[in-house]
């Protein structure tokens, strides 16, 4: 839920953060420094893990903002190769600075106060899900009841009539990624602080690029996201069990993810086609003409 969120807000700017992956190690990261260095009461010191991993993931999709405001990079390339130096730098400090002693792969666990609650005892269900349904409400109210929101849209549909019409274009770019990587990076430290409670090598399964097929299953709405995100975790969490109950293999699971966005995109495709095709109908009827009135005026 929170990725695929990142994503509706970088790409309602049409701004492609394909970067989510690595801000989510980058929010794990800090959230662990956070965790397992800080000394602080319960309940703040969850606060703080969260906000540090929402900095982790500012601070790392501000670069490709950066580079894309002020040097034209390409943020689609930046935050790839991003991806790959933020999961290497990871892999790097759990193998040696911070590795836990006795234990290959894996850093020092997290304190409990700063471990999220759990909700439902008897499951895994913490109170990440309430964050992420807050978040949701956050990103609906932002993009589409404030004047920043306005721009993050107008930007994103055209943003060229957005520069004369006096928006800043640059500026909503670099806001537009650093509340994108802000969200990731929360995803990364709510994993760390309710499910890992440390940081391992490859802990994420691909999470930011599944975010962005929720966002555009989404139709790029919170509302709509979220449901996607359901959806596509039941897929996720139901594999093993599939694989174990009826034989299943757990790559049938990626064919449905696959074909699904791929319906999607054709429905969309066949609706932008039908638009097209009924627009040039309805110019032609208009401008057919009552002859009457001419010969009145003659």
């Amino acid at each position: 839920m929170l990725t695929g969120l990142a994503i509706v807000l970088a790409f309602r700017a049409s701004v492609f953060n394909i970067g989510a992956e690595g801000q989510i190690y980058m929010g794990a990261l800090l959230a662990v420094l956070a965790g397992v260095y800080l000394k602080l009461p319960s309940g703040i010191h969850l606060v703080v893990a969260l906000l540090a991993g929402m900095l982790g993931g500012f601070l790392w999709s501000a670069i490709p903002g950066y580079l894309k405001a002020t040097r034209g990079f390409n943020e689609v390339v930046v935050t790839i190769f991003m991806n790959y130096i933020a999961v290497a730098f990871v892999s790097y400090l759990v193998h040696g600075p911070m590795r836990e002693s006795g234990w290959n792969f894996q850093s020092r666990a997290v304190a409990e106060t700063a471990r999220l609650p759990i909700i439902l005892p008897g499951t895994g269900l913490h109170l990440g899900l309430a964050l992420a349904l807050a978040a949701a409400a956050v990103v609906y109210v932002l993009l589409f009841h404030t004047t920043l929101g306005y721009r993050l849209r107008m930007v994103g549909y055209n943003a060229e009539a957005a520069r004369y019409a006096g928006i800043r274009v640059t500026r909503i770019t670099v806001i537009s990624l650093a509340l994108s990587g802000s969200l990731a990076g929360l995803a990364g430290a709510v994993e760390i602080t309710g499910v890992q409670y440390r940081l391992l090598e490859g802990f994420s399964p691909g999470w930011g690029f599944d975010a962005i097929a929720v966002a555009l299953v989404g139709q790029l709405h919170p509302v709509g996201t979220l449901l996607a995100a359901l959806f596509f975790g039941a897929l996720r969490t139901g594999a093993n069990s599939m694989q174990t109950a009826v034989g299943l293999p757990v790559v049938a699971v990626y064919v449905i993810q696959g074909l699904t966005v791929l319906f999607m995109v054709a429905g969309t495709a066949v609706q932008h086609f039908s638009v097209r095709r009924v627009a040039p109908a309805r110019a032609e009827t208009s401008d057919v003409r009552d002859p009457a009135p001419v010969a009145v005026v003659q």
